[in-house]
């Protein structure tokens, strides 16, 4: 099995912040949706390719917690990982660290469910059983090192 979550480093950039110099409110759910992306396509398979088997994963809600300010500039470490996934319902948790000091400054949450093209929900266990077993055994990793 592979590592359990995926850090995944950017920059900060000018267009990202508000007239504070601070990484405006919004930005923080794109990254989020850019780290999931990663730890798709690392730990799991490309979106690009689920897309094509007809599998689309909406998100159903998005929580952040604003503990510190991101400005231009900083270079940043998202650690993101699974924390919940019965097959139809996934839940991602990410941590935002400045790659600098590793000061947490943002925590938050995701969570998605796996639908088919006419927005129908997908029991993956049944229709992907192959993509299901990796999902599962991500989560069961996770839970298994968090407890």
């Amino acid at each position: 099995m592979k590592e359990k979550h995926i850090a995944y480093k950017r920059a900060v950039n000018y267009y990202e912040t508000d007239r504070m110099g601070i990484v405006h409110h919004s930005n923080y759910i794109r990254y989020f949706e850019e780290a999931r992306l990663l730890m798709l396509q690392e730990l799991v398979m490309d979106y690009a390719q689920m897309e094509k088997m007809g599998i689309i994963i909406p998100v159903t809600f998005a929580e952040c917690q604003y503990l510190l300010p991101l400005r231009f500039g900083d270079e940043i470490i998202i650690d993101t990982y699974m924390t919940k996934y019965d097959g139809i319902k996934m839940e991602v948790d990410y941590r935002i660290y400045r790659k600098d000091s590793d000061v947490l400054c943002t925590t938050g949450r995701t969570g998605h469910c796996f639908l088919d093209e006419d927005l129908k929900p997908i029991r993956m266990k049944r229709k992907f059983p192959e993509l299901y077993g990796k999902l599962k055994n991500l989560i069961e990793h996770v839970e298994k090192e968090t407890k």
